[in-house]
């Protein structure tokens, strides 16, 4: 049954905000956006659960729980294990922005039923189940507090129909990466970092003309010559780096 406290013009935001979450949430099959109901913490179980907190033109709570392909496929990651909050964050972000301009906490992983029971908790909680046939696959829970007086129309969506179910590194390919070069590194004490002045010059472990690393969440990954491209910096890629041969 649909949360009694909720208004259908209400309800309407809460299929925007799971069909906007949908559209960058990494899935292993496209999905449907099912019709909400209220959270319950036994909606899925399998999997891993993502939570966090939003205030701004709206303020609440959303979750976001994904199944336990996305969670394997993010530790098996050729690039190393995946962070999955950052993997579903711009699915949390998508959702909680459909309600106005909102600023977004960090996000904690929680098991599933943790978190759809905590959030079920709260008065005029909402989850929308992203459905695979008559499966639950996912699961996007709301609470706001309180809940806006209008909404704009919404209605069900879907990703697609027919397609093959995506596996493995497919999965990943739309999530958002940290990318950093580094040019070298070092060690110093507490008292010459303390004696720090502008001006200083602190000599890296890398000789001049060496290449820079290319690093991706912290993994090395490949090596290439830095370069000036409209006055920014840049990397000419000269070496892709195999799995296991990174530099310690």
């Amino acid at each position: 049954m649909t949360a009694p406290t909720i208004t259908e013009p209400q309800l309407a935001l809460v299929r925007n905000a799971a069909t906007a979450a949908l559209a960058v949430l990494p899935t292993s099959r496209e999905l449907l956006v099912g019709a909400p109901v209220a959270a319950s913490a036994d909606m899925l179980t399998a999997g891993q659960a993502v939570t966090a907190k939003f205030s701004g033109a709206a303020t609440g709570e959303v979750v976001v729980v994904v199944g336990q392909d996305l969670a394997d496929a993010l530790k098996e990651s050729p690039l190393g294990e995946l962070d999955l909050t950052a993997a579903v964050r711009p699915a949390l972000e998508a959702a909680a922005r459909a309600f106005g301009p909102v600023v977004l906490d960090p996000g904690q992983l929680m098991e599933p039923e943790v978190a759809l029971s905590a959030i079920a908790a709260k008065e005029g909680s909402v989850a929308v189940p992203l459905l695979d046939g008559d499966d639950v696959r996912a699961v996007l829970a709301i609470a706001l507090a309180p809940w806006p007086s209008e909404a704009a129309p919404g209605g069900v969506a879907r990703r697609s129909d027919g397609a093959a179910p995506i596996r493995g590194l497919d999965m990943l390919h739309d999530v958002m990466m940290e990318v950093s070069a580094e040019l070298g590194r070092t060690r110093m004490s507490v008292r010459e970092l303390l004696s720090l002045i502008p001006g200083a010059i602190v000599e890296l472990d890398r000789a001049a003309g060496s290449p820079a690393d290319l690093l991706v969440n912290g993994r090395l990954i490949a090596r290439g010559e830095v370069v000036v491209i409209d006055e920014n910096f840049g990397i000419r890629i000269t070496e892709i780096v195999s799995p296991g041969s990174e530099r310690e």
